[in-house]
């Protein structure tokens, strides 16, 4: 298969599996080799004259799922093993046949697992392995349930192979319940970074991200390549909005059906999409060759989401581009993400229109020139063009073409230069000055209201993203907000009086299962600190009687 030298994860996991029976832990991220690093011992260990299923592997996703059990399968090519995969979104009858023919070895996403393990089409009893890839991002996605009920089904005898980026205390539990003695292996993070990627930032205002977006796709007519967004919101409305502007681009999130995330993917795999805009967990799995680029609409807040979505670009050698658009604010993350993982950003200017302009013209008129003449062209047709042109001189006729082709790449296109970060930001007050100024003594303006939401920054939320999510939400603009605070746990917003009814929609919102609490801060800062149990207060009484 190519491979000549084992990857760090595999010179480490594969003679440690292969001798010696014992649990696992191993700490490494997408693209360090983990599918041979579990798949090449289970190959080795299972027998195939014995037909209950002897191994199971977990993934996150149906396309990661999918990528480790065609790998299996070729690794596997001269060992009569059968490798079957099971997911959602696809006909679970055909895949109980699948697994009734005959499985060593399934791969299976937790969810549709379960469901052919109630129907009696699994049977985890007889399970000697089982490899859980990508934990922390199952964990993330909601499966803690799921994986707890297939690890109380296996045997107790059962080896546990755990792979993750990150270890979080819910792994560590998991990791204290169903493994024992567990060997670790951990893998240098800063050494994965493909050399070959070429790391830039351009500092731009939110509301210019699209329209770069635009800008970068008609510099580049030969760019293809991944947009990543943070949440399934904005992957559907930046991809819309490319699309309505004439861009061949398609969004990838969890809310599309099984069917059409396949469709999708077999577009863009045949090039017929030039970009795909998606979340990280949708492109989990993905491996599409030849990217040129990797464009991180919103940076990812874990380090490791930076390699994981880089890593799709620069594949067998080649060279490719990870361009971050930030805004002014966001430059300490990049300096901790080139701190962190050991690399270095350059600066990357959003190209000006009458760039895009020059070079869109020139590479049209280099493909022009090496466009080959049809022998098959009707000749009649021919000298119909010829006398309708005959009119007209080799500069007017080129200077009709050119202008047909500029009119058609300008279209509903902006001309102010993107990189002056001293213009005012539109998306939040439309480019007007606001004329809420005068504060009381909480800090709220005049004729606004102040809320409480219970989404903090530990929910992943930013300032600008809990103004996305309460504007989506409620029918607000941005005009109608004001001063927004963010904390760990909770948030503060201001809202003009005249439209505050409005934000009684979030109270009792479901986010990922969480019911949320939106109240009116009438009582000031005060409402922020809990009262504390009297207990606790007879005891802090009694201190401070002893320190006096």
């Amino acid at each position: 298969m190519g491979f000549e030298t084992p990857t760090e994860i595999q010179q480490q996991t594969l003679p440690l599996l292969l001798t010696e029976p014992q649990d696992m832990i191993g700490l490494a991220q997408t693209g360090t080799g983990k599918t041979a690093a579990f798949g090449l011992p289970l190959i080795e260990l299972v027998e195939v004259d014995y037909q209950p299923t002897q191994a199971l592997i977990l993934a996150p996703t149906r396309e990661l799922a999918q990528q480790i059990a065609h790998q299996l399968e070729a690794f596997a090519k001269y060992k009569k093993l059968r490798v079957v995969c099971v997911f959602g979104g696809a006909s679970i009858t055909g895949q109980i046949s699948e697994v009734r023919r005959g499985a060593h070895i399934i791969v299976a996403t937790p969810g549709r697992l379960i469901d052919l393990t109630k129907r009696k089409a699994v049977k985890l009893d007889t399970l000697e392995y089982i490899v859980l890839d990508e934990a922390d991002e199952m964990l993330n996605m909601g499966f803690k349930d799921d994986l707890d009920w297939i690890l109380a089904q296996a045997p107790e005898t059962k080896l546990t192979w755990l792979f993750s980026a990150t270890m979080p205390a819910e792994i560590r539990r998991m990791v204290k319940d169903y493994m024992i003695n567990p060997a670790e292996i951990k893998i240098n993070q800063g050494t994965i970074v493909n050399t070959n990627i070429e790391h830039q930032f351009s500092v731009i205002k939110a509301s210019d991200k699209t329209e770069a977006l635009r800008r970068i796709l008609d510099f580049d007519p030969d760019m293809y390549g991944v947009v990543f967004c943070r949440t399934k919101r904005d992957t559907q409305r930046v991809a819309e909005e490319l699309v309505e502007s004439g861009y061949a681009a398609e969004p990838l999130h969890g809310d599309l059906s099984q069917a059409q995330r396949d469709a999708v993917m077999k577009r863009f795999r045949a090039k017929n999409l030039q970009v795909l805009i998606a979340t990280d967990v949708a492109a989990r799995g993905i491996d599409v060759d030849n990217l040129t680029h990797v464009i991180h609409f919103a940076l990812p807040d874990d380090p490791e989401y930076y390699t994981h979505r880089s890593g799709r670009t620069a594949r067998a050698g080649k060279k490719g581009i990870s361009l971050s658009l930030i805004t002014k604010s966001e430059m300490r993350r990049v300096r901790f993400l080139e701190n962190k993982l050991g690399i270095a950003f350059e600066k990357a200017m959003i190209p000006a229109a009458e760039a895009i302009m020059h070079n869109r013209i020139s590479h049209w008129a280099s493909r022009l020139v090496e466009q080959e003449v049809s022998e098959r062209m009707d000749r009649k047709a021919l000298q119909t063009a010829v006398d309708l042109l005959n009119d007209f001189s080799k500069e007017q006729l080129i200077g009709k073409l050119v202008s047909r082709e500029l009119a058609r790449i300008s279209k509903n296109r902006s001309f102010t230069d993107l990189n002056d970060a001293s213009r005012k930001d539109a998306s939040r007050d439309g480019g007007k000055e606001k004329n809420y100024r005068q504060r009381d003594a909480r800090g709220v303006e005049t004729g606004m209201h102040r809320y409480f939401i219970s989404i903090g920054t530990m929910d992943r939320f930013n300032k600008g993203q809990l103004l996305r999510f309460i504007c989506d939400h409620t029918g607000l603009t941005s005009k109608e907000i004001g001063r927004m605070e963010i904390d760990r746990r909770h948030a503060y917003f201001d809202v003009k009086q005249e439209s505050s009814s409005l934000v009684k929609q979030l109270n009792g919102f479901d986010l990922d299962g969480r019911a949320l609490r939106v109240n009116r801060d009438d009582e000031g800062r005060a409402t922020r600190s809990r009262p504390r149990a009297k207990g606790r207060d007879k005891k802090s009484a009694k201190k401070r009687g002893r320190k006096k």
